[in-house]
């Protein structure tokens, strides 16, 4: 019963906090209204959403948000010194193509959007058959150790986490 009326608790919880951000104003009012979409969009939306996600290893998901919030900042600092002190001339950008080892479409999902967020980085394309992202890098001199890198830190967590 409590699945039929919160299809997804998350989504739920996320559209009322957006809603009282949008606001600007936590009232009782207000948390009523934000509960209201939550409850009301999600049910709306159900019959287009795909089934939940599994997670097998939730207590990895804190792990790897660390990781990548260490590795965002890292990167932000790195593309500022390029940016500041290195002439344009000696900036190396590289694609590179990935090789995906991931089944779930949640973790390869997961991996397109963390390779993204870090500055320095973005992926451009998942493969038709989901085997490869083609990954473009602003400066590197070696994509071997970028592809690894993404292998070790952010693909090798995410299969613990999903598969």
């Amino acid at each position: 019963m409590l699945a039929r009326l919160v299809p997804h608790p998350l989504l739920t919880l996320s559209l009322v906090v957006v809603w009282l951000a949008l606001v600007n104003k936590v009232t009782l009012g207000n948390v009523i209204l934000g509960a209201g979409f939550g409850l009301v969009i999600p049910m709306l939306t159900r019959a287009y959403w795909p089934d939940r996600p599994r997670v097998r290893n939730p207590r990895m998901i804190i792990e790897y948000t660390l990781i990548v919030l260490w590795d965002i900042v890292v990167a932000n600092v790195q593309v500022a010194m390029i940016l500041l002190f290195r002439p344009e001339a000696r900036i190396n950008s590289v694609w590179i193509t990935v090789p995906v080892e991931l089944t779930s479409a949640e973790a390869i999902t997961v991996l397109a959007g963390t390779i993204t967020m870090t500055p320095g980085t973005v992926s451009a394309t998942l493969s038709a058959d989901s085997a490869a992202i083609l990954v473009h890098t602003l400066d590197t001199d070696d994509p071997d150790g970028v592809r690894d890198q993404i292998k070790t830190r952010y693909e090798r967590r995410l299969k613990e986490i999903f598969e």
